[in-house]
């Protein structure tokens, strides 16, 4: 772990990771067990995730926590997955909290039972003084989702006169996005050697680089974590430029 330390530059430390945890059910699988069990044990990958966060001082880390595409998959699993969230999410959110974290959410929280959504809210507001980096979960969140919900957004206040073609932009469309008030994503890493965005940040990571890992979400620890920040600092992000002699 001190050897990949020492090769991080903490001038060149990405704003904003995000995260796409692939593989809990994949990880149970292996284990005979059904597949709740490997989100039961991803939660030491999110405390390890935090860790990391607060030692480089990465400034927002973003969870693909569950998808809108999620809601599709077997009820059995649903059910168990919705009362693992609801009887952890309390002792989860609370030790982010001590770590001074801020948490916000993206996605359509709205389609969560009203206690786990009464929950978020109290944890969005109880943590909105943290300063030690964002962590921002994504829930019952999908890229398209968001994009076409600020189209129509847009498009209602063109109805009635509140916006014109005009003032249609890239920063006046951004600022209809959950994300308006967060930076653009610099870093993707994806677990469980999968190699999609899976409707992820669609806008946000129009420049982002990427990193494929073929850990499990449930097996990643802080040292996968350097480890993509070091490959990550090894890139040349040129945004479209032509790089200079």
């Amino acid at each position: 772990m001190k050897n990949l330390l020492k090769k991080i530059d903490y001038n060149n430390i990405p704003h904003h990771v995000a995260i796409i945890m692939d593989g809990n059910g994949r990880w149970a699988e292996k284990r005979g067990k059904i597949r709740t069990f490997g989100h039961e044990n991803a939660i030491q990958s999110v405390r390890d995730t935090i860790i990391v966060v607060k030692k480089l001082r990465i400034s927002y880390i973003t969870l693909y926590a569950f998808s809108s595409e999620n809601w599709n998959r077997p009820k059995k699993e649903i059910d168990n997955l919705m009362h693992f969230i609801h009887l952890n999410l309390t002792s989860s959110l609370e030790e982010i909290h001590d770590n001074n974290v801020k948490i916000i959410f993206i996605g359509e929280i709205e389609k969560f039972s009203y206690l786990i959504q009464k929950k978020l809210i109290y944890f969005r507001n109880k943590t909105k003084h943290n300063t030690s980096g964002t962590l921002i979960l994504a829930l019952s969140y999908g890229g398209r989702e968001e994009i076409l919900r600020a189209t129509k957004n847009i498009a209602e206040k063109i109805h009635i006169g509140r916006f014109s073609l005009k003032d249609v932009n890239y920063s006046s469309f951004q600022n209809h996005l959950y994300t308006k008030d967060i930076p653009d994503v610099d870093l993707i890493i994806r677990t469980s050697g999968e190699q999609r965005i899976s409707n992820f940040l669609l806008w946000q990571s129009a420049y982002a680089e990427f990193y494929f890992t073929n850990v499990l979400w449930p097996d990643f620890r802080k040292k996968d974590f350097y480890e993509a920040i070091i490959n990550y600092q090894k890139r040349k992000r040129r945004f479209g430029t032509v790089e200079n002699n």
